[in-house]
């Protein structure tokens, strides 16, 4: 008789669970390697999602890329520096790392009419508004110490008041009625904001600032100086300044829409409530609250006027200018349809003692916060201090 091997149920039960281990591993490795298949195929045949659509040249498809994906918001509460204060940002930074500073506004257009970093631009240098040796020596050094310190960086673009300019070209300038580059009471010559050259030449320094690492275009002096009138200057016949300045906001918006950076612009306080104001200066209110990220009113309560606001002394009186101002600015955008409504409000606040004001006061950490609380009070959330030398109140930027 044949004589059967007995198989005891250790030795079954250890093949089992082995046989159930391998079928186990086999079917992840399987599952990996269908993942993988599925993922490396599609990458030859689905765009990346930032590709948003093809451009011809020639014979050949080349992808359009959008940069939304770098477009980050921010609840901004910053400060303007100036080009010429980024050589050492120790105090700046320390602020930012101790406040809740969060945002730097840096010149990169300055003033003068100068980009504020050296570069290759062949139509600024045609110009000749990239100096020597510009106040930011190393831009991307500094752009890579914003970002290490979580600093939202915004681009000051001056962009109508101009001196570099007229020295070569003339005919791109404002001009008085003898045909000569007008200069106004401070000296100060202007691009003419209705020439369309000057139009792609601002372009150049936002495209310079957006290469480097800017995350927000900010124009400054984007309007007519209020001493501009066709009594004292040659302008167009058949469109008001206004017109011109929406005009080239339309333009703006349009070239810097595929980089993704956020588009904002610093306008008269007085334009909120003075339609007089507005067309002196060209600027609409409401309409560059249409087209822009961002609209900020310089609502410096030192600026203001006796009487403005209910106030016989607006200097001595921050809270009650600024939440008057915003207030009437609320209103302004209220009016607007809720569709069309597109700009954020964030307004410019003072850090600065006005000593040539009658009367006057000190602005200390008291009257900084006054004016941030106003913010506040107005049911809005972002604001930038001003001071021109960045010497600012640290105590009033702290969290409490």
């Amino acid at each position: 008789m044949k004589k059967i091997r007995g198989t005891s149920y250790y030795s079954y039960r250890t093949r089992k669970i082995s046989l159930k281990k391998n079928t186990i591993i086999l079917t992840i490795l399987i599952s990996i390697f269908s993942a993988y298949f599925f993922m490396f195929y599609n990458g030859f045949n689905t765009p990346v999602e930032f590709i948003v659509e093809k451009e011809y040249a020639g014979d050949f498809v080349q992808s359009v890329i959008s940069y939304d994906i770098h477009k980050a918001t921010t609840n901004v509460k910053g400060l303007y520096v100036p080009a010429h204060k980024t050589s050492n940002m120790d105090e700046l930074l320390e602020i930012v790392n101790t406040t809740e500073i969060n945002s730097f506004v840096i010149d990169v257009k300055d003033d003068k009419g100068y980009l504020t970093f050296d570069s290759e631009n062949l139509a600024l240098l045609e110009v000749g508004s990239i100096k020597n040796n510009p106040p930011i020596d190393d831009i991307n050094y500094l752009m890579d110490l914003l970002y290490k310190n979580d600093v939202y960086p915004i681009a000051r673009i001056v962009v109508f008041k101009d001196t570099v300019v007229d020295t070569n070209f003339k005919d791109r300038m404002i001009l008085d009625k003898n045909g000569e580059v007008y200069t106004n009471k401070a000296d100060e010559t202007w691009l003419d904001p209705s020439n369309t050259d000057n139009w792609t030449y601002i372009l150049e320094f936002c495209k310079e600032a957006i290469n480097v690492g800017f995350k927000e275009i900010q124009f400054d002096y984007i309007r007519f100086h209020e001493s501009m009138n066709h009594e004292t200057v040659i302008l167009p016949e058949d469109e008001t300044k206004t017109e011109i300045i929406t005009r080239f906001v339309d333009y703006m918006v349009e070239q810097l829409s595929p980089y993704g950076v956020v588009i904002s612009a610093d306008v008269f306080g007085a334009i909120i409530t003075s339609e007089i104001d507005s067309a002196i200066v060209g600027q609409d209110y409401q309409e560059l609250a249409k087209r822009l990220d961002v609209i900020c009113p310089m609502i410096y309560p030192s600026h203001y006027s006796t009487g403005s606001f209910g106030q016989v002394n607006p200097d001595l009186n921050p809270y009650e200018i600024i939440l008057g101002a915003l207030k009437a600015s609320n209103e302004v955008i209220r009016e607007i349809p809720i569709e069309e409504r597109k700009a954020v409000v964030r307004p410019y606040l003072q850090d600065f003692t006005a000593s040539w004001v009658t009367p006057h006061q000190e602005y200390t950490q008291v009257q900084i916060r006054e004016q941030i609380d106003a913010v506040y009070d107005a049911i809005l959330s972002e604001w930038i201090m001003w001071n021109g030398a960045a010497n600012y109140t640290k105590e009033a930027f702290e969290l409490y």
